[in-house]
């Protein structure tokens, strides 16, 4: 596959990942103002740093009110991460690989696209917020099962699945750093009944709340961690989308597991090696927030390798220049 193709079906998959994952965390945001009280409600300013956006932000809005922060995070066209743009970069590089994605596909991702630019022009961020944010949601949910279903698992495929993994995975680790390091309005509130609304919002932030209750009942903040950090089987841990990315992209280059001949399978084994090494006492004892921030750096690291092996332009060996003797 040319690494142009593959480049855009690689940016199609996270920016259509990344507006789901936006939705998802504002949508938990306006649920969680209804349960906690007045004096803790100004959770705005991290929710924009969920999305790294903060400086960005300050500089065009100033403070974070709901009004600014709901804007900036749903359809302003000059915030690269905001779900209208996020939309329209994933149907340019759809437009640009027609003939590698099927008919489906393309129909459907045109159908998100300009659902959410008719939300834009109506002003919806601000009216029947929660119906739009669930229908963002639901578009990249039938997305995804049309892409599963309609195209051929070959290298396109796990090229879409490499974007999809990777930018889950970066978008987990950033809503658990910010709730552990930034959410809590005081120290005063932990272990209170505070405490549990904002774990809870955090594992719908993921998707994760029903899963987790099935599988450990009462929400701790230890389990919180381990589900959404190092859980092998729910498909938002951090864990879980590493080792997805990891057999993809051994599935493009042919490499067998345990075997790492690449620098980019040095690097993502180097990453999923450091999550299955520790406990979470041990990460939560030595620091979170610490260990989220190298997780996230690696996680970064991975996307420059997947660039510089795949996609980057290589120059062409020199050569004889034309017209001398060999």
């Amino acid at each position: 596959m040319m690494s142009r193709v593959a480049d855009s079906i690689y940016w199609m998959s996270r920016y259509i990942e990344r507006a789901e994952n936006v939705a998802r965390f504002v949508d938990v945001n306006l649920h969680l103002l209804l349960d906690l009280p007045e004096e803790s409600r100004d959770q705005w300013g991290a929710l924009v740093a969920t999305t790294g956006d903060d400086e960005a932000f300050r500089t065009r809005y100033g403070a974070p009110t709901m009004e600014n922060v709901l804007r900036f995070l749903t359809f302003d066209p000059e915030n690269p991460n905001s779900i209208l743009s996020c939309l329209h970069a994933a149907r340019e590089n759809a437009r640009s690989v027609r003939e590698y994605i099927t008919s489906e596909m393309w129909l459907q991702l045109n159908k998100f696209y300009f659902m959410v630019r008719t939300a834009s022009s109506a002003g919806r961020e601000t009216q029947s917020s929660h119906d739009f944010f669930l229908d963002v949601m639901m578009a990249s949910h039938q997305f995804l099962g049309i892409t599963d279903a309609t195209m051929s698992h070959g290298e396109g495929w796990h090229f879409c699945r490499m974007g999809r993994m990777l930018e889950r995975a970066d978008k987990t680790s950033r809503i658990l750093d910010v709730k552990y390091y930034m959410l809590l309005p005081s120290v005063s509130d932990i272990d209170t009944p505070y405490d549990d609304i904002h774990w809870a919002a955090l594992l719908r932030s993921a998707s994760a709340f029903e899963m987790y209750r099935k599988r450990h009942g009462r929400i701790t903040p230890e389990n919180v961690v381990r589900y959404l950090l190092i859980d092998p089987d729910f498909p938002r841990a951090v864990y879980h989308c590493m080792k997805k990315t990891e057999e993809s992209l051994r599935a493009v280059t042919g490499t067998r597991t345990g075997v790492f001949a690449l620098p980019i399978e040095r690097r993502i084994g180097r990453l999923i090696a450091g999550l299955e090494a520790q406990s979470v006492r041990q990460i939560i004892g030595s620091g979170l927030h610490e260990f989220i921030d190298g997780v996230q750096i690696r996680i970064n690291e991975v996307g420059i390798a997947i660039h510089e092996t795949f996609f980057a332009m290589k120059p062409m060996p020199a050569g004889p220049a034309a017209g001398s003797e060999q």
